[in-house]
């Protein structure tokens, strides 16, 4: 930035001392240029030949022009426009990544939608409409207990992470604390195993259909050779797993021989309302089926109480692996599994909530808050059915069935 230099007349020169003009200039001269203090000094003068003066060159002091208040802002400003430019190029580029990636994922997710619609069209799962005029249906022939069956699965499921249960479908009502599974064994879908009362009992029924069990009518009668005890029966793959009242023997029945297979102890197991459930009813064995197999849950002395979650040979009931989830077993209201992961709700009583899971896959758990609506406010079964990926459960004398909803991670390969 170049300084000024201001050039002006000797006042000596251009007029004699007291002139009007010398006066007002020289007014001028001590208004625009005060003193050196001011930020001026004079650079050089010119003489006549006569000696006298005839101008004065006067500059800004050195270094005053580099530290003027208006050139610092200049400056500033000037830096402050080369940021702002930067910015937009940063902010150019980024917004042209985020650009193909918005295309390339939108060709993702135009493949997974096609690869959803053909999975709607093929799914097996529970259709709303095969239980229309069902609802709060009264006068069911027994207030009862009903196995699950599960059928074999084939590696077909897909696993997932639950992340909601839906609005409760009730169908039938009854009386009392029991409990009821609907499941399919060895491909007979939509079959229903029957069983009365949550202890003592020995009398299984069978039916066909789920009308068959609502209506009461064409059944085949089972008279196990020993009592169970408990809600948590599971009928898989043609077989009945139940535990033997007043132990913690497993008992393994196949219904097409009427036969035990075998029984086998679940070693230091609590039993007979040792460690139940808070809604008690000798729920201290519970067995569940998911997408990979048969699970037991249980309590042992050794685990404090805490709920402990074994995987099972569903032909020598021999335990593969167990887990201690570190959670209390009578703080539990019901629990039930969803590949691999053991849920645990809080409470069997309105207000209950999917609380806690614990993933076998990684020997990991944690807190949940998923919602679950306790609408008859008394569970005394809850249990997963892998094929029609939904929850059964005995509420309070009510049959009800919860659509459950699967949180899936999608790995795709390659960077967006």
């Amino acid at each position: 930035m170049a300084c000024a230099v201001g050039l002006l007349p000797s006042l000596a020169a251009a007029d004699p001392p007291g002139s009007l003009w010398s006066s007002r200039f020289l007014s001028l001269f001590q208004t625009l240029f005060q003193s050196p203090e001011e930020g001026w000094q004079v650079y050089t003068s010119t003489q006549g030949p006569d000696g006298k003066c005839l101008c004065t060159a006067v500059i800004p002091v050195q270094g005053t022009c580099s530290r003027d208040l208006r050139s610092r802002q200049l400056r500033q400003l000037m830096e402050k426009v080369q940021n702002i430019s930067q910015s937009m190029e940063v902010l150019d580029l980024r917004t042209y990544r985020d650009l193909q990636y918005v295309r390339n994922t939108e060709s993702l997710m135009k493949g997974l939608d096609s690869k959803l619609k053909v999975a709607a069209e093929t799914q097996k799962s529970v259709n709303a409409k095969s239980f229309q005029g069902l609802y709060h249906r009264p006068g069911a022939p027994w207030s009862s207990v009903v196995a699950r069956g599960a059928g074999s699965l084939h590696g077909d499921e897909i696993p997932g992470a639950l992340s909601s249960a839906g609005s409760p479908l009730i169908f039938i009502r009854g009386r009392g604390m029991r409990a009821w599974r609907h499941r399919t064994a060895d491909g007979r879908r939509g079959w229903v195993w029957y069983m009365d009362g949550y202890y003592k009992g020995r009398r299984v029924l069978e039916f066909r259909t789920l009308n068959d069990f609502i209506t009461g009518q064409n059944f085949v009668q089972h008279l196990l050779p020993h009592p169970w005890a408990g809600t948590g029966h599971v009928v898989f793959n043609g077989s009945l797993y139940y535990n033997k009242y007043q132990s913690n023997i497993v008992v393994k029945y196949h219904f097409r021989s009427r036969s035990v297979l075998v029984q086998r102890s679940l070693n230091a197991a609590g039993y007979n309302n040792t460690f139940p459930y808070s809604w008690g009813g000798f729920s201290d064995i519970d067995f569940m089926v998911d997408e990979n197999g048969l699970w037991a849950v249980y309590t042992t002395n050794q685990n404090a109480g805490n709920i402990v979650v074994s995987r099972m040979d569903p032909s020598t009931l021999e335990i593969l692996r167990s887990w201690d989830t570190g959670y209390p077993k009578r703080s539990a209201g019901e629990s039930f599994i969803i590949c691999g992961t053991l849920y645990v709700t809080n409470s069997h009583l309105a207000g209950a909530k999917i609380y806690f899971a614990y993933y076998t896959n990684t020997s990991s758990y944690e807190y949940t808050d998923i919602p679950f609506h306790n609408q008859y406010s008394h569970i005394s079964m809850l249990d997963y059915n892998p094929r029609e990926r939904v929850l059964y459960t005995w509420n309070n004398g009510h049959q009800v069935i919860y659509n459950v909803t699967l949180f899936h991670v999608i790995k795709t390969s390659g960077e967006l």
